[in-house]
């Protein structure tokens, strides 16, 4: 393959799960890609559980049914049938539960199912052309199209580049987008454990002032019952509670849990990693699209970051899509300029109303407190306000992009 040369309609830098999944979508609606990633799938799909999994919004989860991931996933993840949020082990939480029709707002998936039943599906599609354990050493976005040298000699071309490298994207810093950044100086202990009681498909938000700490439902397994943690500390404790022995990371744990699940037992390998906000100021440039943590980065807070990755997928698969169906280049600017609105506001609002949620839980003292527990009962006692949040936890707000409500383009 040494120095030839392969074209299609688009080629995607980065085949994680918001890459791969965009990969599977144009596929899906005969738009040809050509996926570059560095990583070992040996590496990356071994086998066990590496502690990190993802809540799946009702909408995403229709997409990943649309695309053909359904079978796959199905019976694998666990629902989340309701969100507990409390400020602290205070009385006074607020319950988010939907009505029977209305179905669950979510699912449990560990990360590394996903990334198996991507990298599957992506290497049996006929439209996909998966270069793992390959980079991009140079590009060049001309106004005839998009050519990359790869690192192992081959040349690629296409109409359009999407970046979903990540949030330190080269690929944007190459193309001179500027990003608003900052560090919330809280570090996130991710990773699982087993429980006495069972969790009864609930996610709990527990706010203390120090961060929050989420647990999240999974599917119970040989042992027993267990649970997802996403657990903001302050950044300089972060290292230390990832490097605890496990007896001392569940005691711990179970502090700030006040017993509610029972004893703590099992848990699986953790990580720390720093948070902090990036969002760019604009997801395209000249033949460029930004996906995924490329174009923004939020706390995980509400749990929303895969998710806005997701409908960056949804909407750039529809843009393109009908754009081909037009006979119009991919890399047009009137086809970036769609994609740029429709995304735009809602990865804004998203943005700045989690960066809100996690500096109001995060002041200190008594008055605070009373103020965050006043504002729990307000949103508890107001029917369309809690609606809306709902929406939200489900995907389910905006103008929403066929894939998302399950509908092929």
């Amino acid at each position: 393959m040494n120095g030839s040369t392969q074209s299609a309609d688009v080629v995607i830098l980065g085949g994680g799960l918001v890459g791969t999944t965009l990969a599977l979508a144009l596929a899906a609606h005969g738009v040809t890609s050509i996926v570059i990633d560095p990583a070992d799938p040996a590496v990356t799909l071994a086998p066990g559980f590496d502690g990190r999994a993802s809540a799946i919004a009702s909408a995403s989860g229709r997409m990943l049914d649309a695309i053909g991931l359904g079978a796959a996933l199905g019976g694998r993840g666990c629902a989340i049938e309701r969100i507990r949020v409390s400020d602290g082990l205070r009385p006074g939480a607020l319950d988010f539960t939907p009505d029977a029709e209305d179905g669950r707002l979510g699912t449990m998936y560990e990360n590394k199912l996903i990334r198996r039943a991507l990298f599957e599906a992506a290497g049996a599609a006929a439209a996909i052309d998966l270069r793992m354990q390959t980079r991009a050493v140079a590009v060049d976005r001309g106004a005839a199209g998009v050519t990359a040298t790869l690192s192992d000699g081959t040349t690629v071309r296409a109409g359009l580049m999407i970046a979903a490298e990540g949030r330190n994207s080269p690929t944007r810093e190459a193309a001179g987008i500027k990003v608003a950044r900052w560090s919330y100086d809280h570090a996130a202990i991710v990773g699982a454990f087993h429980h006495q009681h069972p969790h009864g498909n609930v996610a709990y938000e527990i706010f203390y002032p120090a961060g929050p700490f989420a647990l999240l439902p999974l599917p119970d397994d040989e042992i027993g019952h267990r649970s997802a943690i996403v657990w903001s500390v302050r950044g300089e404790h972060g290292p230390g509670l990832a490097k605890l022995s496990d007896r001392a990371f569940l005691a711990e744990a179970e502090k700030r849990m006040g017993g509610f699940l029972g004893t703590l037992s099992a848990p699986s390998p953790r990580a720390s990693y720093p948070l902090g906000f990036h969002h760019a100021a604009r997801i395209t440039a000249p033949r460029l699209a930004l996906v995924g943590d490329a174009a923004h980065g939020i706390h995980p807070i509400a749990g929303q970051g895969l998710n806005l990755g997701f409908r960056d997928v949804a909407t750039l698969a529809e843009v393109l899509v009908e754009g081909k169906r037009l006979g119009l280049d991919l890399g047009d600017a009137q086809l970036l300029a769609r994609y740029e609105r429709w995304r735009g506001l809602d990865t804004l609002m998203v943005a700045a109303a989690t960066d809100s949620l996690t500096r109001l839980f995060g002041v200190p003292g008594r008055t605070a407190s009373a103020v965050r527990r006043l504002g729990i009962s307000a949103v508890d006692a107001l029917a369309p306000l809690k609606d809306r949040f709902m929406a939200e936890a489900r995907g389910e707000s905006g103008q929403l992009p066929r894939l998302l409500q399950g509908v092929a383009i």
